[in-house]
């Protein structure tokens, strides 16, 4: 089959890992616009990419041959890019989150099934091996009956360099600050092995570490239909940064999940080690190895060729989505009412 052709919208931070995934997959898909309407960022990715640049949005979604958008722009551009894309026959992969919140979300989700073109969404977390392995040992009931859950993400970011950037932790570009930007990942993650819950109550607050519209903290219980519990710290006040974890304790044993790493003890004696260590939680966001953008991607264009899913669906993200709209409603107590400050004990 003829290789599929893919245009990168968005030449930010996040555009490295994407663009080594498609140089990678070449035999299978091909480059045919990296569009940036900065002309210093399409020049900086030039260096390093020999892919055509452009900085009009209109003529990559006007360019016949183009089978599919890599959406890599702010969240709040997310809605309108998709829309224009999806009304033009274009499947879309769409950087997390899907957009500022779960309403324009549902929205991306509606405009690409109105369209019939596929929607994925970049939380590549899911195709790490270690993570798999979750799946399949709970998938053969291995670790029993799931009594209770821990989620800890204890990232840094400095206020130098990430949250100088313009828009970097506000709710109207981004959404909101550590949860729908570092830590839906992981929450993403638990709800592959969980599911949603049926309540969710949450504590938020910016540190005196960093100068930010939103939130750098956040403690958070979880209730499931089965009765479960869960726990949930996410920060990016934790310097130098730490490994994210997620524990699921059942009746018949444990299983750890960090960073990539899966440590399974059960009440029997055995034990299953899977994975290696993934970075990402220290100052650098792009300290990790790419492998699972590029399985990620992988997916997204067999998934275009075989007439299926994409194995991350933008309609699976809306979950992670609710989940991150429901905790922040909590911790806010009523819509509109200012997020906390803490200036430290």
């Amino acid at each position: 089959m003829p290789r599929l052709r893919v245009a990168i919208v968005g030449l930010g931070m996040a555009v490295g890992p994407h663009a080594k995934s498609l140089v990678d997959l070449k035999d299978k898909a091909e480059v045919a616009w990296a569009m940036s309407p900065t002309a210093a960022r399409r020049e900086a990715f030039a260096k390093n990419f020999p892919f055509p640049t452009t900085g009009d949005l209109d003529q990559v979604i006007g360019d016949k041959s183009v089978d599919a958008l890599l959406v890599l722009t702010p969240p709040n551009t997310h809605l309108e890019i998709v829309q224009k894309a999806a009304a033009a026959g274009k499947h879309v992969l769409l950087e997390k989150p899907l957009d500022v919140n779960t309403e324009r979300a549902t929205a991306i989700v509606q405009a690409c099934d109105k369209a019939g073109v596929k929607l994925g969404a970049v939380l590549q977390h899911r195709f790490r091996p270690a993570s798999l392995r979750v799946k399949q040992v709970l998938a053969e009931g291995r670790l029993g009956k799931i009594a209770h859950a821990s989620v800890t993400v204890p990232w840094w970011r400095p206020q130098k360099g990430y949250y100088d950037q313009p828009g970097r932790g506000t709710l109207a570009r981004d959404g909101g600050g550590v949860l729908i930007t570092q830590a839906i990942h992981t929450l993403d993650l638990l709800l592959q092995y969980t599911g949603e819950p049926v309540e969710a109550h949450a504590f938020a607050l910016t540190s005196p570490l960093h100068r930010m519209e939103c939130e750098d903290t956040v403690v958070a219980i979880l209730r499931f239909a089965g009765g479960a519990l869960a726990t949930v710290e996410a920060t990016t006040a934790a310097p130098p940064g730490y490994p994210e974890c997620i524990t699921l304790n059942g009746t018949l044993g444990t299983a750890t999940l960090q960073a990539g790493v899966l440590t399974v003890v059960l009440a029997d004696g055995q034990r299953i080690e899977v994975g290696e260590a993934q970075g990402g939680g220290g100052a650098d966001p792009m300290a990790f190895d790419p492998a699972a953008h590029q399985s990620l991607l992988h997916d997204f264009v067999r998934s275009i060729r075989e007439a299926r899913e994409p194995a991350v669906s933008g309609r699976s993200a809306l979950a992670v989505q609710r989940l991150i709209d429901t905790l922040m409603r909590s911790a806010l107590g009523a819509p509109g009412a200012p997020r906390a400050r803490s200036e430290g004990l």
